[in-house]
């Protein structure tokens, strides 16, 4: 197995195990070391490079992490290190001369991640700084300077050493490049790993030193990376980033986009996909409570057949999903519509964390009184969850606070949270109850924002 890409400028070719990392072969193979291993589960930012597209598939720079980036994923791409930020001849990048003057590093563990996060945001003249550097964690300057710096190198030029060109390269032979090819060699190695964007399959090789046995690798099935919004819906492959699928969301679905853009961080959304965030069948993965509320249809396949199921059926157990051996999800359907619709992630952190309830509503009102109601959690049961007592509650009332306060216990029918390290079952519950009160003051216009505070 050949892997074959351009790393800061040159094209090259290397022989390695499907599973071996960006950030090992880059510290390990090539001594180029100013790539960090900080948490090597793509949380730090610390190991962050610059990758390049080809022209088949998704355009655009990316920042995505190194060390959970296996090599394959990088095949007829161009990839940059921190070493390649700066001309050959020594000039520094914009960011990195603005880094120096706004004193925006201390140790400098972090710098490099820093620098590489910064340059692509440059190149592509984004100027929402806060969003960019969420996934770059630093404990000695803080944030303040090296924001400075950021918006300081604003207006600066694009520097013409980083045009990279991506190299021609012949498939490779665990990398389909159609999602029929992906449906033949799935049906005939049904026990395989399918791997996307490595963001969760990623960790069970760096954390859990886990032998994945046969991969195929779904970043060339470029027809899996579309999003088609057609008569009766939105149509998204499986394959699609959650970058790339933003600015669809942004358009047709505000609130599930908010809820998106705190979805890990840049680098994890560059990478992860929705496909793969409904497959894990994660009971907090923050896309199904969404896709629940808005009513999504999965459509799975299994070789040439093909079938759909409400994305609710999809979650069986903990750890169990209705597909079988050898299907593999292609798309999701949602509507182009859902006006009232309303995401609510809770976590410690606000950027970058995992939620301990995620909780989605989506209520329907006639002539004041509840006509519909689909209600979703996760983070409340051992799967993606709606709320059916709730909902059944509120089916025919007034849409009055008293409704809502009156229907808040039933919340205890439908969940039986567990206590974990995120929060207590009790504050689950409690919070569970109280995000139904939060929708209702948000749809009748008050300001419900946690990040705004009124007196």
């Amino acid at each position: 197995m050949t892997v074959t890409f351009s790393l800061n400028g040159e094209t090259v070719e290397v022989d390695a195990d499907p599973t071996v990392t960006l950030l090992d072969w880059l510290r390990e193979e090539r001594g180029l070391c100013g790539t960090k291993e900080g948490c090597n589960e793509g949380d730090c930012g610390a190991c962050t490079v610059m990758v390049t597209e080809p022209d088949a598939s998704e355009q655009g720079v990316k920042a995505l992490n190194a060390c959970i980036l296996f090599l394959p994923q990088l095949h007829g791409k161009a990839v940059r290190t921190v070493e390649g930020i700066a001309d050959p001849d020594g000039v520094l990048h914009p960011v990195q001369q603005a880094m120096v003057d706004h004193h925006g590093s201390q140790c400098g563990f972090c710098t490099p991640g820093f620098v590489v996060s910064m340059a692509v945001a440059h190149m592509a003249g984004r100027t929402d700084h806060d969003d960019v550097l969420a996934g770059n964690l630093c404990r000695c300057t803080g944030y303040a300077p090296i924001v400075r710096a950021a918006e300081a190198a604003e207006a600066e030029d694009i520097p013409d050493w980083l045009a990279d060109t991506c190299p021609d390269v012949a498939p490779l032979a665990f990398a389909p490049e159609s999602t029929d090819e992906l449906a033949s060699w799935y049906a005939a190695h049904p026990s395989a790993t399918l791997i996307a964007g490595a963001t969760d399959v990623g960790l069970w090789v760096t954390k859990q030193l886990r032998a994945l046995g046969d991969v195929a690798f779904l970043n060339r099935c470029w027809d899996m990376q579309k999003v088609d919004v057609i008569s009766d819906g939105i149509r998204i492959g499986a394959g699609v980033t959650m970058a790339a699928l933003m600015p669809t969301l942004r358009t047709h679905h505000s609130s599930y986009a908010e809820l998106a853009r705190r979805y890990g961080s840049e680098q994890v959304r560059q990478a992860a996909t929705i496909g793969g965030n409904i497959a894990n069948g994660s009971p907090i993965g923050d896309n199904p409570p969404a896709l629940i509320a808005l009513g999504a249809t999965l459509h799975l396949r299994h070789g040439a057949e093909k079938r759909n199921l409400p994305i609710e059926d999809f979650f069986l157990d903990y750890g169990k999903q209705d597909r079988a051996p050898g299907e593999f999800v292609e798309a999701v359907t949602i509507p182009k519509e859902a006006p009232d619709l309303r995401c609510y992630k809770i976590s410690k952190r606000f950027d970058q964390d995992i939620s301990a309830v995620c909780g989605c509503f989506n209520v329907t009102l006639t002539g004041g009184k509840v006509a519909a109601a689909r209600i979703a959690f996760g983070g409340m049961a051992g799967v993606p969850k709606r709320a059916s007592a709730v909902e059944s509650a509120l089916m025919g009332e007034l849409w009055s606070i008293e409704t809502v306060k009156g229907v808040m216990p039933r919340f205890s029918d439908d969940f039986t949270p567990m206590d974990d390290m995120r929060a207590s079952a009790s504050y689950r519950l409690a919070t569970a109850q109280n995000l139904l009160l939060r929708y209702f003051h948000d749809l009748n216009g008050t300001s419900v924002n946690v990040l705004e505070v009124s007196p």
